[in-house]
């Protein structure tokens, strides 16, 4: 089920879109996280809400900018909210409960980040958290967002755990990657995306190989 709940906070496209950019609300609840996202003292928005039920609620037409990335940057592009679509997923966030995504949610997501995949010419390489193009400031969707689920439907990249990979230099296939640079933030941000099981900001022997599957599924 679709809810209209129109927010006044957007403007024109400055670009193609080619971006589709998960975030978590990071709030206690579906309420407070629509009222700040409608709110035009704000200044934020998003184009899709997606309650933890699964109902989605429609807040800024995708052919219009939203304001949800904030200062980011992602393979030499800075300007992310005017190239991407940007889905927020109610959850509480590590400020207020961080817990796993349920069923009905990610059934939601998949079904909708489906169609957008359709309307708009988003690769697998370009389905990003939040985290990934700001890694300084935000942790969102966080490690307990399932990934390899949503690839499985496929939405996104995952590399499976035993997938080949050429040898690679971690911090330069980073950057080739997207990430802006290979200090520990965007270290971690990799880790909690694609080995959440410890997200460090080291690159230790399992990082570096990670690194490598997923600059392989890159073209890298």
């Amino acid at each position: 089920m679709i809810v209209e709940r129109p927010s006044p906070n957007f403007g024109p496209r400055t670009a193609a879109v080619n971006i589709l950019l998960l975030h978590y609300t990071g709030m206690p609840t579906a309420e407070m996280a629509l009222e700040r996202l409608t709110d035009p003292a704000s200044q934020v928005s998003c184009h899709w809400l997606i309650d933890e039920d699964g109902t989605i609620h429609r807040l800024v037409a995708e052919d219009m900018r939203a304001w949800h990335a904030g200062k980011s940057y992602w393979a030499g592009e800075r300007d992310i909210n005017g190239r991407s679509i940007g889905i927020e997923l109610v959850n509480p966030g590590h400020e207020w409960g961080y817990r796993p995504f349920p069923p009905a949610q990610m059934a939601a997501l998949a079904e909708l980040a489906a169609g957008i995949l359709a309307r708009h010419a988003i690769p697998a390489t370009r389905v990003l958290a939040h985290s990934d193009v700001a890694p300084e400031r935000k942790q969102d969707p966080g490690e307990l967002f399932d990934w390899a689920w949503l690839a499985r439907h496929g939405i996104g990249l995952w590399p499976a755990v035993d997938a080949p990979a050429r040898p690679v230099d971690p911090a330069a296939a980073l950057v080739a990657i997207g990430y802006e640079t290979a200090a520990p933030a965007s270290i971690a941000a990799f880790q909690r995306r694609y080995r959440p099981g410890r997200i460090d900001g080291v690159i230790d022997e399992e990082t570096a190989h990670r690194i490598a599957q997923t600059a392989s599924l890159h073209g890298i």
